[in-house]
C-alpha cells in the first residue's frame, strides 16, 4: 500500500510524536531521502524520538546503554524491504553541532545510513565493509546534494 506523498515502490509511517524537527522532516524529504537509498519496493516507519526512548531500545536491543543516533530494525529484505529507522532528535542535533554539520544534511545522511542497513549493509562486520558502506552512503548523498558526511570524521 503505497502512502501519501510516497512513490508506488515506497510506503512510509513518518512518526514524530514531539514535532522537535517536524519543519526539517516533511514527508517529502524523507521520501526523496529513502527513494535515493533503497534498491527496491519498502514499507518504511521512520520514528524520530527523545532520548529516553532512544536509549531503552538501544539497551534492549543493542545492550548499549545510551541513546544512539539511529537505530534500524529490519524485518525482512526481500522481495519487499520491511524496516522501521529510529532516529533520536537529541542525538541527531548534538551531532551534527559538534561535527559542523547543517542539521538537515546529518538527518538525510542517518535516513540513507538506516535504509542501507534496512537492506543488509552493516559497517560492524570489517574495515572493507565499513568503508564500502561509507562509500555507498556518499554517493547516495551526493546525489541528493549533501556533502560527503565522513570527510571530516571517519567511521
Amino acid at each position: 500500500m503505497a502512502i501519501e506523498g510516497a512513490s508506488s515502490r515506497l510506503g512510509l509511517s513518518l512518526q514524530q510524536p514531539d514535532g522537535r524537527h517536524r519543519a526539517l522532516l516533511s514527508r517529502r524529504r524523507v521520501v526523496k531521502w529513502l527513494e535515493a537509498a533503497l534498491q527496491s519496493p519498502a514499507e518504511i516507519t521512520v520514528r524520530v524520538v527523545g532520548d529516553q526512548e532512544a536509549r531503552a531500545l538501544n539497551l534492549a536491543y543493542r545492550q548499549r546503554d545510551h541513546a544512539t543516533n539511529v537505530l534500524t530494525f529490519d524485518y525482512q529484505r526481500k522481495p519487499v524491504v520491511v524496516a522501521d529507522l529510529v532516529l533520536c532528535a537529541a542525538v541527531v542535533e548534538r551531532e551534527a553541532r559538534q561535527q559542523g554539520k547543517p542539521l538537515l544534511a546529518h538527518y538525510a545522511h542517518l535516513v540513507v545510513h538506516g535504509a542501507l542497513h534496512a537492506q543488509g549493509w552493516d559497517h560492524e562486520v570489517d574495515e572493507a565493509s565499513a568503508r564500502a558502506m561509507e562509500q555507498r552512503e556518499r554517493e547516495i548523498l551526493q546525489t541528493l546534494g549533501v556533502s560527503d558526511p565522513y570527510a571530516d570524521t571517519p567511521c
